[in-house]
């Protein structure tokens, strides 16, 4: 069953570079199709050019879910173009469709030339935060971020996922400093805390963090070095 996590029918990922989104993106979209048949996930990071969505395309395709990624995304293009697709996705119903947006501004950009597209009543915007990186590692520096994130994709973020971890070297600590956080950010801008994401190799495996559930992620995407 889906957790509900991914109680809407589109589910958009944002968050700084390092915050581990496009992990999460594509644990998304695994997650979504065990209960659903048409499933199609968009890299539209034109940021990061080493964690990226895109780059778990096989696996995703032969189990069944569509992965797209607007042109000239990952180059020194400014403004990728649009493409049919992701807009076709977004106005079907019956497709259940995974954003994972670019980490800064210009990112969130590029999401909002699809805003109009995008049902305000069916979408959930993730704001995942990992806070052992720089720009979300205090309360101000990432109220900041997200306000950013908002102006330049006009949508709302609806859910926070505190993805705090060291890599290896997490411990239930460290997710824990990253939870003091989320409860910070939530108690300012209303915005709720919906998860805290764990790594299957972790020992021992916590079926919660406080009072935040735990999303199990499975890694999915490699270094291409």
């Amino acid at each position: 069953m889906v957790p509900l996590l991914f109680k809407k029918r589109i589910n958009i990922f944002c968050g700084h570079y390092g915050s581990g989104k496009s992990e999460i993106s594509v644990n998304a979209a695994l997650k979504i199709k065990e209960e659903h048949n048409h499933v199609l996930l968009a890299d539209m990071d034109i940021v990061n050019p080493f964690f990226r969505s895109v780059d778990a395309k096989n696996k995703l395709e032969d189990l069944g879910i569509k992965v797209v990624a607007p042109l000239f995304a990952n180059t020194n293009v400014d403004v990728p173009a649009l493409i049919p697709e992701i807009s076709a996705a977004l106005k079907n119903k019956s497709v259940y469709t995974v954003l994972d947006v670019g980490g800064d501004e210009d990112g969130a950009r590029v999401l909002g030339r699809y805003h109009f597209d995008i049902p305000k009543d069916d979408y959930d915007m993730f704001f995942v935060f990992n806070r052992s990186r720089p720009m979300t590692q205090n309360l101000e520096d990432t109220v900041q971020y997200i306000m950013e994130i908002e102006a330049a994709s006009r949508l709302k973020i609806t859910k926070l996922i505190n993805n705090t971890h060291f890599m290896d070297d997490t411990t239930q600590e460290d997710l824990l400093y990253g939870l003091e956080l989320a409860r910070e950010i939530s108690l300012k801008t209303g915005i709720p805390l919906a998860a805290t994401c764990v790594m299957d190799t972790m020992e021992p495996q916590p079926e919660s963090i406080g009072e935040s559930p735990v999303f199990v992620l499975k890694k999915n995407i490699l270094m291409p070095f």
